[in-house]
């Protein structure tokens, strides 16, 4: 199928009553198939909640939006900014997921394989049915040419393989309609050809799973983590730890969560001020309890001598903005200036997309909790031979000499007392750093504030 052409930045405004005032044409358009126009309210619920937001705020807010057209799903990065007339839409990143419409004719396998090198995209529903199957594009994420056909089972495709604890990944994230990740499987009709498979649930907006959506990697395409020295001779914890500690608290704290969640917002009738409060202290402390448990599992996946990165090209100002957009709100809290790289900057590295940016969360998140109310956080981009860097640059007191290599090992917090936190962010974000074959080290003076420098191999 072949896809329209966008510009790469497709804007539009918001007034404040939520009227959509301007749009570039694939927008307007999505907005006419859901029944609206130009000047009526914005009828495209996940923009027009982003819209809202950032009226209520009024500071600039950035977040990942999945929309349903007749044609397939579009995935986007909306940047939404407040102004004079409402809010100011920009939309990057406009990658629209068509259903195929025809199987592809077979080829010889050798060069299905070749197709394969970075990757496709795959959807099912709750019944584990193919939806679709599409490429990533690019000639080397293209789709292979004997793909899983819309209505065919995925059993009958991939062969799902248990991990070294007789854990399967994919089976979990099913039962419990979470994201899964690193599920190796194999093609039924080829075991030998190995995949890597990882998906995030698909929601309804009434908050019913209709399916989940993800990438299959040929396994030959991840890079084994070099392990630290002592992780040669030294596990922390037994290898069935991580997944039992997973099972055992990470669904009863959504249900938590979820619940105190629902009593906090009273969806279900007014509450007395005070009870609403209690409700929203447990929601607060059941996502810390749930960071704690995701803290732990990485640790767990990362000390693992089969633990594997991908090597991919990756922008690190694009992922500087992505990752200062997510804590936007976070930091406003603490009346926190973000100042991300620009828009017109750009420096290309090698490393793992997602692995980069929850190491910049890692990073930019420690400097919204701990630098001083009314600073500025400061995401830097620089280049030098052979390696690409980013920096976080906050105006607190800085990490004294002493401190800076004792401040990266595992549940070490410098005395801290408060209760974010685990101790183990830095550790983890040094570990997958270096899994990246980069690092991350801290520069600046002391007493010039804390300076954490994530360094990565330039991209050709």
């Amino acid at each position: 199928m072949n896809m329209p052409l966008h510009p790469a930045i497709v804007r539009a405004t918001v007034a404040s009553d939520g009227r959509l005032l301007s749009a570039d044409a694939p927008l307007l358009a999505l907005q006419e198939e859901a029944g609206g126009s130009l000047g009526t309210l914005l009828v495209i619920p996940q923009l027009a909640a982003i819209a809202r937001l950032t009226q209520r705020l009024g500071v600039p807010v950035s977040r990942p939006v999945a929309a349903a057209a007749e044609r397939g799903d579009i995935d986007m990065w909306v940047r939404a900014k407040p102004d004079s007339a409402g809010v100011s839409l920009s939309i990057i990143d406009w990658q629209e997921r068509p259903i195929p419409l025809a199987p592809v004719e077979p080829i010889d396998r050798e060069a299905d394989i070749a197709t394969l090198a970075e990757g496709w995209t795959w959807q099912v529903d709750t019944q584990l049915r193919f939806q679709m199957a599409m490429d990533n594009g690019g000639p080397q994420g293209a789709l292979p040419r004997d793909p899983p056909q819309p209505g065919s089972r995925f059993s009958a495709y991939f062969d799902l393989r248990p991990d070294a604890d007789g854990d399967m990944a994919m089976l979990r994230g099913f039962a419990q309609r979470r994201a899964f990740r690193d599920q190796d499987a194999a093609l039924v009709s080829d075991p030998a050809r190995l995949f890597r498979l990882s998906a995030v649930p698909l929601f309804d907006l009434a908050g019913h799973l209709m399916g989940y959506r993800g990438t299959a990697m040929p396994l030959e395409r991840a890079v084994i983590a070099p392990l630290p020295q002592e992780s040669a001779t030294l596990a922390l914890y037994p290898g069935e730890f991580g997944k039992r500690l997973d099972r055992s608290l990470r669904q009863p704290l959504g249900r938590i969560i979820a619940n105190a969640d629902t009593i906090s917002a009273q969806r279900d009738g007014p509450l007395r001020p005070d009870y609403a409060g209690y409700a929203k202290d447990i929601a607060s402390a059941g996502r810390h309890l749930m960071a704690l448990v995701d803290d732990l599992a990485d640790l767990q996946a990362i000390d693992r001598p089969d633990f594997a990165v991908i090597a991919e090209e990756v922008d690190l100002a694009d992922l500087g903005r992505r990752a200062a957009g997510l804590l936007t709100v976070k930091a406003l809290d603490r009346r926190i200036t973000l100042l991300p790289p620009q828009e017109e900057q750009s420096l290309l590295a090698t490393g793992e997309f997602r692995r980069v940016l929850q190491i910049l969360v890692n990073l930019i998140g420690n400097a919204v909790r701990y630098a001083p109310e009314d600073t500025q956080v400061r995401i830097v981009t620089e280049s030098a031979p052979g390696e690409a860097r980013i920096m976080v640059i906050d105006q607190g007191q800085g990490v004294a000499l002493a401190d800076r290599e004792r401040i990266f090992e595992k549940f070490e917090r410098l005395g801290r007392d408060d209760a974010g936190g685990s101790g183990l962010g830095l550790y983890i974000s040094r570990r997958l750093a270096r899994a990246m074959r980069g690092d991350i080290r801290i520069g600046g003076a002391p007493g010039e504030g804390a300076r954490f420098i994530l360094s990565l191999p330039r991209a050709d």
